[in-house]
């Protein structure tokens, strides 16, 4: 049941960061606050398809 995810920052659009996730347990996309490389703070990422 647990599925590989990639992690995009919403201001910049990088895909930076690659987790996994239980998918009966968290159906919905996963938002975390993470820091992004690119724009040199903490952003929201939000889980791509």
């Amino acid at each position: 049941m647990r599925v590989n995810i990639t992690l995009e920052c919403t201001e910049c659009g990088e895909q930076t960061y690659l987790t996994n996730k239980n998918k009966r347990h968290n159906p919905d996309r996963l938002e975390l606050k993470k820091y992004c490389p690119r724009c040199r703070k903490a952003t929201l990422h939000r889980e791509t398809k």
